[in-house]
């Protein structure tokens, strides 16, 4: 299986290269440094591929699909794993921060499902799988941008699942709870603006990730394992939560969603012309 990988660096994206090179297979990942992609390349010397991509820039993103798409003989497999997050109140974060934090957690991905889309629907075969989160799902306080750009992510790729699965293309969400990776280090940032008023609910995302910051209950290499199994099944899940945790919020999401829901109903309902 060939693979493409964004942001293979580090973390969830380095966790699945490793263990699909484990298995023999080729994968092409993307950096944003010479010393990482010489470092990812000498794993394993012709099946481990490097491309350097920033995922804020199209053209970029788009000649490194291009590339892997020639160096392998076709991709089978892309995954959108490249982002960071954003953690601050929605008030305290700044349009640049928000319009930076969008740049790479919706555009980028979508700029790199966009160009592999013609090469899958070509082969009418190819698997598009898109690391979200359970912030896709569940919403936290203190992480409002973050969870918008993967709800974005979301919204986008589970209407493309509608749109190409008659082409033969699979569609899957990857929504992890917290993981044992570097993401409460070098992969969030904090808004530069910190307001007095915020100091309680809007502050326990920042201070629950640093004080759980590697005593995270997810194991990146197992959640590797079950991303690979998902990519070899012929009906793969659209959406797939990974971790105890992910599936505590969602679940506890959802419910309140749907009681929701059933509480206003009445009011729903008042809103059509009579018959």
């Amino acid at each position: 299986m060939n693979w493409l990988i964004t942001g293979v660096s580090s973390g969830l994206g380095r966790a699945i290269a490793e263990a699909a090179l484990a298995r023999g297979d080729k994968v092409a990942g993307t950096v944003r440094r010479q010393t990482d992609l010489d470092a990812f390349e000498a794993r394993a010397p012709a099946r481990a591929l490097g491309y350097l991509a920033d995922m804020t820039d199209e053209a970029a993103v788009r000649a490194a699909v291009d590339r892997a798409e020639a160096d392998l003989g076709g991709i089978d497999v892309l995954v959108g794993n490249a982002g960071y997050g954003l953690v601050g109140a929605v008030e305290e974060s700044s349009l640049a921060e928000i319009r930076r934090q969008f740049e790479v957690n919706v555009f980028g991905p979508i700029a790199a499902i966009q160009a592999v889309l013609p090469y899958f629907r070509a082969r009418r075969r190819g698997h598009v799988i898109t690391i979200t989160s359970v912030s896709g799902v569940a919403t936290w306080a203190g992480t409002g941008v973050y969870c918008g750009s993967k709800h974005a992510l979301e919204g986008v790729t589970r209407t493309l699942a509608e749109e190409v699965a008659e082409l033969g293309i699979k569609v899957t969400n990857i929504e992890p709870g917290g993981l044992r990776t570097d993401y409460s280090g070098r992969s969030m940032v904090v808004t530069q603006a910190r307001i007095d008023d915020y100091s309680g609910a809007a502050r326990n995302a920042q201070r629950i990730m640093a004080d759980h910051a590697g005593q995270e209950p997810g194991d990146p290499a197992k959640a590797a394992r079950a991303i690979l199994e998902v990519a070899g099944l012929e009906e793969p899940p659209l959406q797939l939560l990974l971790g105890a945790d992910a599936m505590l919020y969602a679940t506890r999401q959802l419910a309140a969603y749907q009681a929701e829901i059933g509480r206003w109903a009445k009011l729903t309902l008042s809103t059509g012309f009579d018959s």
